[in-house]
C-alpha cells in the first residue's frame, strides 16, 4: 500500500543520527543489549558500518581499550547502562564520546553523566526509536507480559509504573513519525471492571509525554500541511471477540494454526524443509519479511484468493517456461507445485518464496479440513455477530455448539473457545451450565486444569461469563454492542460467510474518518476548541483524492499530505485487527498505524486468560526481576605491567632454567645451598635412600652426608639393605 512506511522512518532516524556524528571521521559504536535489537530491527550491520564507523561493540561486554579513536554511544537511559558508561570513562577506554540516548536520561542520571563532561565530546542526543517496526504501518513493543501487568489483579501496583513506560514508548513512535497528534481514547460507559479506566489514565500520560518533546525539540514536530494527526488508544476489553475467533486472511490464519516462531525483535521465522525428496534436502527456518513480494500482496487476502493467486501466478511462470513443465498445467495441484519447486535451481529467490508460501498454504488447509474448521467456523461467526448467514437473528445456537463440543475431530483448544464464545454471546451463564458444557468438550478433567478459570477470568476483562442465577431481579439490561453489526452488506459467498465478522478497530475507524465516532465513548484529552476544525474536516477532501485516477495515487505529494491516523491497543492486538488498519488505509486515503505492546494469537491469548489470577511469583514477570547490574569486569583494575627479568649474568648455563633456589643459567645464587656432587657421584641404582626420601631426591635442597652413602656401612644397615630390592624399595614379606 501507498503511505509512509514506518520501517523506514526508523531506519533512517538511526542512519541519519550515525551520519551527523560521524561526519567523515571513523569512529567506534557502542551500543547496549536493549538498543541492539531495537537497532537490528530494521538497520543491517553493512549499512551502519559503511557510514564510518570502524566497529561494533557493546558496553556490558570485554573491550580493548581503544584511546586513540572517539566512540558514539547509543545506548539506552537504564541505571545500569550508566553505570556502565561510567566505567568506561573512568577507564577512559576511548578518546571522546558522542552519547545518543534512545529516551529521556532522568535528572539524577543526567547529573552523574554530566560529571564526566571532560570526555563527552558534543551535548547528549535523543534518538527516540525505542520499539520495534514489525510492518509497514505496524509497530509492536515485544513485551508480552503487559497483558498480565494491566489485568491481573495481583500486579495493581504495578500499573502507574507500566503505563509510563507504555506512553513513553507511544511518544516514541509520535516523534519518529513527525506528529504531535490530538489524543482520543476509549471510555466504556458502563465499565464494572478495574481495568476500564486504563485507556483514561494511558492517555493522560501519554499527552504529558507528547508535551514533554515539544519543549525538549524544538523543531517536533516539524511544518507540514497534513492534516493534524489523531490517535486513539483503547485496550484489549474493547473487543474480546477479535482473538478467539478464526481469521481465515492468510497472515491471521497460519499465525494461529502453524508454529511460526516469532524472534525476540519482531522476526517471524517457519521452520520447513528445503528440496525435499532430493539429496540436498535440509531443515531451514525460514524467515517472513517485509522485503518478500509474495508476503506482502497476499497477507491480508482471504485464504482462498491466496491460493488461487498463487497457483494461477505459478502456472502464468509454466506457460513461460513449458520445458519446466511435466505435465498438463490445468491438473497442477499445490503438491505438484511444490515438487516442481524442487527442481528449479535456476530460481533461487523464486523458488525459496513460493516454496515458502505453498507449504504454509498446503500445511493451513490440512489443518483446516482435519479438525473441521468449516463447521466450527461458521458457529463462531453466529455467536461473535449474533446474526446467522441469512443476517436474521440465529435459532438453536446451543445445539449447534453442543453438536461440536461432541465431535472429537474438533480439537481441544477449538472447543474452549467455542464455550468462551457462548459465554460472551450470552453475557453470562450459571456455573453449572458452563460445567455441562465443559464435561461435554472433555475439558475441566482433571484437577488442576485451568479451562473453567480461563473462561471466569474474562471478568477481568469487562465481560460477565457467569451469572449467580438464570433470572436476575431485577433483570440485567441488554448488552448492546459498541458497534452493532451491519445487518444490510449480503454475504458474497460460502467462504466468505466465515469472515463476516469485522473487529471493533475497523467500526471505529470508519466511524472516526466518517466523523461520526462517539464522542462520549472516545473522548479528547484536551477537547477541540469550538468551532475549530474536526476530525472529519478532511472528509470530503480525502474522497476526492479517492476519486482521482490511479496514476494520480502515485504521485508523492499526495501520498505525504494524507492525514495519519495511530491506534494504541493496549494489552495486545491481533493480526485481524492489523488488517482492518491497512483496509481503512486504503479505502479511506489516510495512513493508518496499529501500534501494540505486543500481538496476540488466540492460543496466547487463552494462555494469558489462564495466569489472570495466578499469584506474580507464576508470572516471571521483567518488571518483578531484581535490577540490571553493569557486569563486574568492568570494574575489575587492569592488571599491573610484567616485571622485566634480569639478563643471565656472564658464563652462566644452558637457556634452559635452573633447579629450584637457583639462579638464571641454572647458577646457585652466592651463599646458597651447594649440590651434593660427591654424594651423586657414589650413587648406584642398589645403593640405599638417603635421609630425603627411598631415592635420595630430597637432597636436592640440603646437604647431604657422605656417610650415608658410603661404599662401607654397618651390620644392621646391610640387614635393611637385604630386605630391599634393586629399586632401594622395601620387599613385601
Amino acid at each position: 500500500m501507498d503511505g509512509v512506511s514506518i520501517i523506514k522512518e526508523h531506519q533512517k532516524s538511526i542512519i541519519d543520527i550515525i551520519r551527523n556524528t560521524t561526519r567523515g571521521d571513523w569512529k567506534v559504536l557502542v551500543l547496549d543489549e536493549n538498543t541492539e535489537k531495537i537497532i537490528n530491527a530494521t538497520v543491517n550491520e553493512d549499512d551502519i558500518l559503511n557510514h564510518n564507523i570502524a566497529n561494533i561493540e557493546r558496553i556490558e561486554e570485554r573491550r580493548e581499550p581503544n584511546p586513540t579513536m572517539d566512540a558514539i554511544y547509543v545506548i539506552s537511559p537504564q541505571p545500569h547502562i550508566v553505570d556502565c558508561l561510567m566505567a568506561d570513562f573512568e577507564r577512559r577506554r576511548y578518546r571522546s564520546a558522542f552519547l545518543i540516548w534512545t529516551g529521556v536520561l532522568p535528572d539524577t542520571l543526567a547529573r552523574r553523566v554530566d560529571a564526566a563532561r571532560r570526555q563527552i565530546a558534543a551535548p547528549p542526543q535523543n534518538l527516540f526509536v525505542d520499539f520495534y517496526p514489525r510492518e509497514s504501518h505496524l509497530i509492536a513493543f515485544q513485551d508480552p507480559s503487559s497483558f498480565q501487568v494491566l489485568y491481573n489483579p495481583m500486579c495493581n501496583d504495578l500499573v502507574a509504573r507500566h503505563l509510563t513506560t507504555l506512553a513513553q514508548k507511544v511518544a516514541a513512535v509520535c516523534h519518529t513519525l513527525g506528529e504531535a497528534p490530538k489524543i482520543r481514547y476509549y471510555s466504556p460507559q458502563t465499565a464494572t471492571h478495574e481495568a476500564g479506566v486504563l485507556s483514561f489514565h494511558l492517555a493522560r500520560f501519554l499527552q504529558t509525554e507528547i508535551d514533554r518533546l515539544q519543549k525538549l525539540d524544538p523543531n517536533f514536530p516539524p511544518q507540514t500541511t497534513r492534516p493534524q494527526s489523531i490517535l486513539l488508544i483503547t485496550d484489549r476489553s474493547m473487543d474480546l471477540m477479535a482473538p478467539l475467533l478464526h481469521e481465515f486472511s492468510y497472515q491471521s490464519f497460519i499465525h494461529d494454526v502453524l508454529p511460526l516462531k516469532e524472534q525476540p525483535n519482531g522476526k517471524i521465522t517457519y521452520k520447513m524443509v528445503v528440496n525435499e525428496g532430493l539429496p540436498n534436502a535440509e531443515e531451514t527456518d525460514s524467515e517472513i519479511t517485509e522485503r518478500d513480494k509474495l508476503w506482502v500482496e497476499n497477507r491480508h487476502k482471504h485464504m482462498a484468493d491466496t491460493i488461487e493467486r498463487l497457483m494461477k501466478e505459478f502456472k502464468s511462470f509454466i506457460a513461460k517456461n513449458p520445458n519446466f513443465a511435466g505435465k498438463n498445467e490445468n491438473e497442477t495441484s499445490l503438491n505438484d507445485i511444490r515438487d516442481m519447486l524442487a527442481g528449479l535451481p535456476q530460481f533461487q529467490e523464486m523458488k525459496a518464496a513460493y516454496s515458502l508460501h505453498l507449504t504454509m498454504s498446503q500445511e493451513a488447509m490440512n489443518i483446516f479440513q482435519k479438525f473441521k474448521l468449516s463447521e466450527v467456523a461458521s458457529v463462531e461467526q453466529t455467536l461473535a455477530t449474533g446474526l446467522d448467514e441469512d443476517l436474521k437473528k440465529p435459532k438453536n445456537v446451543l445445539d449447534q455448539v453442543v453438536r461440536l463440543l461432541d465431535d472429537p475431530a474438533v480439537a481441544p483448544t477449538d472447543r474452549l473457545r467455542l464455550i468462551a464464545l457462548y459465554a460472551l454471546y450470552r453475557d453470562g451463564m450459571i456455573d453449572q451450565d458452563l460445567l455441562r458444557l465443559l464435561w461435554h468438550a472433555s475439558l475441566q478433567r482433571a484437577r488442576d486444569s485451568t479451562d473453567k478459570v480461563a473462561i471466569e477470568n474474562l471478568e477481568l476483562l469487562g465481560a460477565r461469563p457467569l451469572k449467580t442465577q438464570l433470572k436476575e431481579v431485577p433483570p440485567r439490561q441488554s448488552h448492546q454492542p459498541l458497534f452493532p453489526p451491519n445487518t444490510k452488506t449480503a454475504v458474497e459467498s460460502e467462504e466468505y460467510a466465515l469472515s463476516r465478522f469485522e473487529p471493533a478497530v475497523k467500526h471505529m475507524l470508519e466511524d472516526l474518518c466518517s466523523g461520526t465516532l462517539d464522542q462520549t465513548c472516545f473522548p479528547y484529552v484536551i477537547p477541540p476548541q469550538a468551532g475549530g476544525p474536526s476530525d472529519d474536516a478532511f472528509q470530503t477532501q480525502g474522497s476526492l483524492r479517492s476519486a482521482a485516477p490511479r496514476w494520480a495515487s502515485a504521485n508523492r505529494r499526495q501520498v505525504e499530505n494524507r492525514q495519519r491516523i495511530i491506534v494504541f491497543m493496549a494489552g495486545g492486538a491481533t493480526y485481524s485487527e492489523a488488517r482492518a488498519c491497512y483496509e481503512v488505509s486504503e479505502k479511506q486515503n489516510r495512513d493508518v498505524y496499529l501500534v501494540t505492546s505486543h500481538m496476540l494469537t488466540p492460543a496466547k491469548f487463552i494462555d494469558d486468560l489462564r495466569l489472570l489470577k495466578s499469584d506474580r511469583r507464576r508470572l516471571q514477570l521483567p518488571m518483578d526481576e531484581p535490577p540490571k547490574k553493569a557486569p563486574a569486569h568492568l570494574f575489575e583494575r587492569p592488571a599491573p605491567p610484567p616485571q622485566q627479568v634480569r639478563p643471565p649474568q656472564p658464563g652462566g648455563g644452558g637457556a634452559g632454567g635452573g633447579a629450584p633456589g637457583m639462579g638464571m643459567g641454572g647458577q646457585m645464587p652466592p651463599g646458597g645451598p651447594r649440590p651434593p656432587t660427591k654424594a651423586l657421584g657414589a650413587m648406584t641404582l642398589s645403593s640405599g635412600p638417603g635421609p630425603g626420601g627411598p631415592s635420595g631426591g630430597g637432597g636436592g635442597h640440603e646437604r647431604t652426608s657422605s656417610s650415608a652413602t658410603g661404599a662401607s656401612v654397618g651390620d644392621d644397615k646391610e640387614k635393611k639393605k637385604k630386605k630391599r630390592n634393586i629399586f632401594g624399595m622395601k620387599k613385601d614379606k
